[in-house]
Order: structure tokens, then sequence, then C-alpha cells
């Protein structure tokens, strides 16, 4: 895709941009995106998860019956895995799920997420983004001219404005970020991505 068309908040075409070939000629590299996919996913994952071993467990500190005689199984304890309220064997325990990726792969995975929202016709430009209110049916107004109101919409800026944070923030199906903080996940995950036109043209003074 070489051009992309350039609305207005009320869903109206202004031009069409041209886009960097450099960065949007580019083949996504899939594979890297991948790895750095489940790289941000692993890293949400607080591994805090921990059961008690029997050892680790309370009570249990001397045999709850003689070995032979009563008829019953012998049994060394009464917090053996078998009893209710026994240890747990083989259960989680604490662990980093961290992963790594170097510089050069995480860069081409962030070009290779960003070009594949721009070839599945995801990407939609305005011309600005600004609010006189910070009220959110001002902010699902703009997404129903844009005929988004039902897709979930990564929002792209270069500087966030009060009213704009204001009025996305009780959206659940809306994203707000700045291009400083874009990443592959939130570009992944969202159905369509919603950026200004200087924040677009960062992106690709960033990426190239």
């Amino acid at each position: 895709m070489e051009k992309v068309k350039l609305l207005n908040i009320k869903g109206e075409e202004l031009k069409d941009i041209k886009l960097n070939k450099e960065l949007f000629g580019m083949e996504p590299n899939n594979k890297v995106l991948y790895d750095a996919i489940i790289l941000s996913r692993a890293s949400l994952r607080q591994g805090t998860h921990k059961t008690k071993s029997r050892s680790e467990v309370s009570g249990g500190g001397r045999k709850p019956w003689k070995q032979k005689g009563t008829g019953r199984a012998r049994q060394g304890s009464i917090r053996s895995v078998q009893w209710v309220g026994g240890g747990t064997y083989g259960g989680p325990v604490p662990r980093d799920y961290s992963k790594k990726q170097n510089r050069k792969e995480r860069r081409l995975a962030l070009k290779s997420a960003f070009v594949n929202v721009v070839n599945e016709g995801n990407l939609v430009v305005l011309d600005e983004l600004k609010l006189s209110t910070p009220k959110t049916k001002d902010m699902l107004n703009i997404l129903k001219n844009l005929k988004l109101e039902s897709a979930k919409v990564l929002v792209i800026v270069n500087e966030l404005d009060e009213n704009v944070i204001l009025a996305t923030r009780n959206l659940e199906n809306v994203v707000l970020i700045e291009v400083n903080e874009m990443n592959v996940l939130d570009l992944s995950v969202a159905h369509k991505v919603l950026i200004t036109e200087d924040a677009l043209k960062s992106i690709e003074e960033v990426l190239i």
C-alpha cells in the first residue's frame, strides 16, 4: 500500500498521504514478530504462583497410627500428598517468565507489526485529534464518524491531550498511547489503529 487516506474527525476525506516505501515496502518478518509477542505476553506474568510442599504445610509431626495391627494402610504423616490438607506434589513455584530478544530483533518486530497493520488495511489516519471537552460522548461521535465504534481501537498520538485522555479512559475498546509507547502487542491485538498525521510522520522517522 503506497497511499492512505487522510480523514478529519467527521470522517471526511481530505487527501491521500504517500507512505514511505523504505518502511512500508518491506516484507514483515512474522517469526521475529511472533517471538516479540511471546516475550511481551511473558513479561506480563508475575510468576508469583506457589503451592506448599509436604515439608511446608503445618502439622503432621508424628505418625498418625502405628505401622502394623490396625488393618489400615500404613501412614507416616497426615500431611502427605494424599491427605486433605496435605502438601502438593509437583505444584507451581515462583519463577521468572521473562525472555530476551536483541535490540535489532525488537526493532524489526515493531516495524513488522506496523507494516502488517497497513497491509491489512487497518490503519486510519486523522489530520488531528483534539477535543474541546473531556466528554466520552465526543470521542464516541468521532469513532462513529470513522465507523470504528464496534472495533478494538489503538489510538496513537504524538502528545497526549488532557481532554482526549479523559474522553477515552471509559471506553473499553479504546487504548490511547503516545508514539514512544508503541509496542508489538498493542499493534497485534488491535482491530484498527487510529493515528494522527504528525504521529505517523514521527513513526516513519524513528523506524526507518
